[in-house]
């Protein structure tokens, strides 16, 4: 009863089947010179409606340090919502990927950046002077580290003001299925229709046991991509075994089933939890992270019960309260869910333990 994160869950078993199945093939060539790459190349066509250039790595660092690296030169800047991922999780990767470009936090409502700040931001960054790192991109989360979404009109308006400033535009999509599952547009709608040029499209979050893809749909960032990711240590020898994560995950849409699941069992938690006595929710609930205030007796009566989760530090919390996040997955057993809103129940309702 882990809601710690959705990286506590398991490999999809039809992923895990498919990697079995790969692994009965002889005499497959490497480095992705093979037929089940070349296929998730076409069903990445596919979804975005377009042709464009992916490049499998291992992990969502590998994946967002060496998209930014593309984007931006060492002396670059590149401007984030101060909670995202690569400025608060990367241990400097980005920073280290790029050769040393400036990471530019921005503060905004619900984790998500505001078009009219950021447009401020980039104009006052000093382009062109010399004694300031320049302007190079942009880097939008989504979904958001408080499980908030961008909508397409978000996105195309911040995606407007980074062609006005002439910087590039990054989406870290280690939760874009959970984010799209929400939104009733395609992945092109939110992505490079929008304005995007290279997209961090998640799979370990959903179900894979390995395996992102860097999705560029600006073919002139993809010239270098292939030497980045070799000299990175990414260019896996034996690429059939990540690729194999991806064409299952795209294949009978299970990366957005898997999604829904999700993002459903955290809008059940959210309901559940917002019809209680002492809980309220820091944000809205618009993929599988779930962020709810309540009293630290009906915290400590979950954790007596076996649940896990993780303290969200905040100022909202009040004496006697606590926040935490809670983050479900493909696999959240929807019993689970329904166990934990009635020992919060119990609590809210003041019976014993």
């Amino acid at each position: 009863m882990n809601f710690c994160s959705d990286n506590t869950a398991g490999v999809h078993p039809q992923i895990l089947d498919a990697i079995a199945r790969v692994n009965s093939i002889p005499n497959v060539m490497p480095y992705g010179n093979d037929e089940i790459t070349k296929g998730v190349g076409a069903r990445l066509n596919e979804i975005f409606e377009r042709e464009v250039e992916f490049f499998a790595v291992a992990t969502g660092t590998a994946a967002n340090s060496l998209a930014l690296a593309a984007l931006s030169p060492p002396w670059g800047a590149v401007f984030c919502h101060e909670l995202a991922h690569i400025q608060q999780d990367e241990c400097g990767a980005p920073e280290f990927f790029t050769g040393g470009a400036k990471l530019m936090p921005l503060p905004g409502a619900d984790g998500k950046l505001q078009a009219a700040a950021l447009d401020g931001a980039l104009q006052g960054a000093g382009a062109g002077v010399v004694h300031h790192v320049q302007p190079a991109a942009v880097s939008l989360t989504q979904a958001s580290e408080c499980g908030t979404v961008y909508g397409a009109s978000e996105v195309g308006a911040i995606g407007e003001i980074c062609r006005k400033h002439k910087v590039g535009l990054h989406m870290d999509g280690a939760r874009f299925a959970n984010a799209l599952s929400g939104l009733n547009v395609s992945a092109a709608d939110i992505t490079w229709r929008a304005g995007v040029d290279v997209l961090s499209f998640g799979a370990t979050k959903n179900g894979a046991m390995a395996a992102e893809a860097i999705v560029v749909f600006d073919k002139a960032l993809a010239a270098t991509m292939a030497f980045r990711r070799k000299r990175a240590g990414h260019l896996f020898s034996k690429m059939r075994f990540l690729t194999t994560q991806l064409d299952a995950y795209l294949s009978d849409g299970l990366w957005l089933k898997s999604a829904a699941h999700s993002n459903a069992m955290a809008r059940r938690l959210a309901d559940g939890l917002q019809a209680l006595k002492g809980v309220r929710l820091l944000y809205k609930v618009q993929a599988n992270e779930i962020f709810p205030v309540m009293p630290l007796a009906m915290k400590s009566r979950l954790e007596a019960a076996g649940f896990s989760f993780y303290e969200w530090p905040t100022p909202e919390a009040r004496a006697g309260e606590i926040a935490l996040r809670l983050v479900t997955s493909f696999s959240t057993d929807p019993a689970h869910v329904e166990k934990f809103l009635a020992v919060a129940g119990a609590v809210a309702r003041g019976e014993a333990a």
